[in-house]
């Protein structure tokens, strides 16, 4: 049966982006299996407010209380959508799975595309720990609601280990299983929220009142300076808005994703934008005693806003909305995390590239990345069983890793000027001052976040992500003494003469 004028169009598109991928150097080796809702989902799935909001709700209640958890996510979610515009802009223009590291490589040179990888990295391996241990958090305090379970920092790493495992095998399975159940969380995060919120507005007898809301700050840091004190509860939202360079990462395996990559990014900031910032607010009004929450058994605050205001049974059934949110965000991050440390060694920038590389002949799926990503983010949070401040640490190193790694490729399209040669998405006449600011905004919460989160300032409460981001860049700057000769993106020449250059990009076994 010859293909219908859809199908035929589509084939015809699929075709296009296997041609663009070879003109940047390199074969395709990923199935293409991905529809633009698909892109969108993953990236959205990510940002998961179910995950960002929820778990970080704590933290917010100390450092700023409720104006800064609201007004602190409606001017983060604004300046966010600056660098997701932007940086769909150069994704557009690159469509691969090594994205940002592969974009800095070719609008800046070698050593540009070789930092940006490595802040890259551990930016979604920080994103896997702290989403993955976030969600085993939220299962102990569900258990704990049920059983009576006592969630120590043991027991919680145990649960923590067993969701590592859970979404590395699932994403053994290949790009469509991850792209349904990508799908399907869209659906399970808006309803979640719609659910949370509706049952919060309409079952508890006392609210807060709307100056409380919007008006109330609460300083739990220790630290005097009431500035200060707003810019570092700025960590929720900021946390909770990154990861959308997962609709970058997957463009390999995205149909038309020159245009569909740049939609999914934009798309998934403004959706979780809105979204989330009515969660905040239905959670928010719904406090019954600050101070309680805040100092919860269940060792989640937001548990026990469920719990004061609809009973046991209610609060569980919530909970449980969340944690399969959480989930959702934790496969989709191991997804993307998963994809970049194959992009990586496929260019030689990973020690062990050769094993990293390689993709099943089956599944057509990096299984060997997929295990790294899961174990290095085990590593990564293991701090959390002796320190109670190490969770901030760990998504702290999410934010300064990855969103540094986003604006340098804003940066060097805005040096390139005239240089740079638009995808079919772009931001035209926009495109210049949306980009200076995402490069403004970044560059401040950068330095922001390697700041002490709480005083006095002692080996618990240390901020450890700055220590993290000095590990990672001493690491990169001495291997890249070792690997300079070996790594680099390719040429298109790449697949001419030189065999051994193709079969290394190819990988598959």
């Amino acid at each position: 049966m010859p293909p219908t004028p859809d199908g035929a169009q589509q084939q015809v598109r699929q075709q296009d982006e296997e041609q663009r991928l070879r003109e940047l150097g390199y074969k395709p080796v990923l199935a293409r299996r991905m529809g633009g809702f698909g892109n969108f989902a993953i990236s959205f799935s990510v940002i998961s407010i179910l995950s960002g909001c929820m778990t970080l709700y704590g933290f917010g209640m100390g450092a700023g209380g409720p104006a800064v958890m609201l007004w602190g996510w409606a001017g983060v979610g604004l300046f966010v959508l600056c660098v997701g515009l932007a940086l769909a802009e150069v994704t557009s223009a690159y469509p691969t799975s090594g994205a940002l590291y592969y974009m800095a490589d070719r609008l800046g040179g070698r050593r540009w595309g070789w930092y940006t990888g490595w802040l890259n990295l551990l930016g979604l391996l920080g994103a896997i720990a702290g989403i993955d241990y976030g969600a085993a958090l939220f299962t102990g305090a569900f258990m704990n609601l049920q059983w009576g379970f006592e969630p120590t920092p043991e027991k919680t790493m145990l649960i923590f280990v067993v969701i590592l495992l859970l979404h590395a095998t699932l994403n053994l399975f290949g790009v469509r299983l991850v792209s349904v159940l990508n799908s399907i969380s869209v659906w399970w995060h808006l309803a979640g929220v719609a659910l949370i919120v509706g049952v919060l507005a309409i079952v508890p007898d006392h609210h807060q009142s709307p100056s409380f809301v919007f008006t109330e700050f609460v300083n739990e840091t220790g630290w005097e300076n009431p500035v200060y004190v707003a810019a570092i509860g700025l960590l929720l939202a900021q946390y909770t808005f990154s990861g959308y360079d997962a609709s970058a990462h997957l463009s390999e395996e995205t149909a038309n994703a020159s245009v569909s990559a740049a939609r999914g990014i934009v798309r998934a900031i403004w959706v979780s934008w809105i979204a989330g910032f009515v969660l905040l607010a239905g959670l928010t009004f719904a406090i019954q005693d600050y101070d309680a929450t805040r100092a919860s058994e269940t060792g989640v605050p937001p548990a026990q806003i469920l719990l004061d205001g609809l009973g046991t049974d209610g609060a569980s059934a919530l909970l449980l909305v969340v944690i399969v949110g959480q989930l959702f965000c934790g496969n989709a991050e191991v997804a993307a995390a998963s994809r970049m440390v194959f992009a990586f060694s496929r260019d030689r920038a990973l020690p062990g590239s050769e094993l990293w590389r390689k993709v099943s002949s089956r599944t057509q799926t990096p299984v060997a990345a997929v295990w790294l990503s899961v174990a290095v983010a085990c590593v990564l949070a293991l701090p959390s069983l002796y320190s109670a401040t190490a969770y901030g640490a760990v998504t702290a190193i999410n934010v300064i890793g990855i969103t540094p790694a986003y604006v340098i490729p804003v940066f060097l399209r805005l040096r390139a000027g005239d240089r740079f040669q638009r995808g079919p998405w772009h931001l035209g006449r926009w495109s210049r001052p949306i980009g200076w600011i995402a490069v403004v905004w970044v560059a401040c919460v950068t330095v922001l976040f390697c700041l002490p989160q709480s005083s006095p300032v002692t080996v618990d409460t240390m901020n450890y992500a700055s220590v993290a981001l000095a590990v990672v860049l001493v690491l990169a700057t001495v291997w890249w003494f070792v690997a300079r000769r070996s790594y680099g993106t390719p040429t298109t020449a790449a697949y001419g003469d030189d065999r051994e250059q193709a079969e290394l990009a190819e990988g598959i076994v």
